[in-house]
């Protein structure tokens, strides 16, 4: 059982069945969908996939688990963002984030992303925390960045992503880190 995070503005909660369409309209729109990588087809394979996420938690090894982003004044859903914990080493994470792009701008993914990292080092106990995006992604290299993760590679070249090769830059976080940050 997930219990809900809330931060100033914003509530991460597990998604429902009645956010599949919103889900999919987003993820759908080529300001979102460009880097990444699941792009549902239609609204039933969003409600496919959140009943499996029923099966599964934020700490089940080699699956990704989706958290609906959601404004607290108005309840409605503007995002998600995934956690998936290394089958290989449980002690590590790594976590994306989407956002529809009339919410992009204000803050709010920094918010969520800041709450999730609390999540996963304070409530899941994480050592790593990371997260792996296409360089040309400049909006979410600077949200990991300014949420205190460090650029730790990058690999040229390195995916064959919807055609192409593209890089892949790792950013992260070890939990000292984020202990040791500051709050401003």
């Amino acid at each position: 059982m997930f219990t809900p995070i809330t931060t100033e503005r914003l509530t991460l909660r597990v998604l429902e069945p009645a956010d599949a369409e919103t889900v999919h309209a987003y993820r759908s729109d080529p300001a979102v969908s460009r880097y990444q990588s699941w792009i549902p087809a239609s609204a039933a394979e969003v409600r496919s996939f959140i009943a499996g996420l029923a099966e599964i938690g934020p700490d089940t090894p080699g699956r990704w688990f989706q958290l609906g982003i959601v404004l607290r004044a108005s309840g409605a859903l503007i995002g998600d963002c995934g956690i998936h914990v290394s089958a290989a080493e449980p002690r590590e994470a790594e976590v994306g984030i989407s956002l529809a792009p009339a919410f992009h701008g204000r803050g709010l993914a920094t918010e969520a992303l800041r709450a999730l990292l609390g999540f996963l080092f304070d409530g899941l106990g994480k050592h790593r925390v990371y997260g792996s995006l296409d360089p040309r992604n400049a909006a979410s290299l600077a949200l990991l960045l300014r949420v205190g993760m460090r650029r730790e590679a990058h690999f040229v070249e390195s995916l064959w992503f919807k055609g192409a090769w593209a890089d892949d830059v790792v950013c992260a976080m070890l939990k000292r880190e984020w202990d040791g940050r500051s709050n401003s």
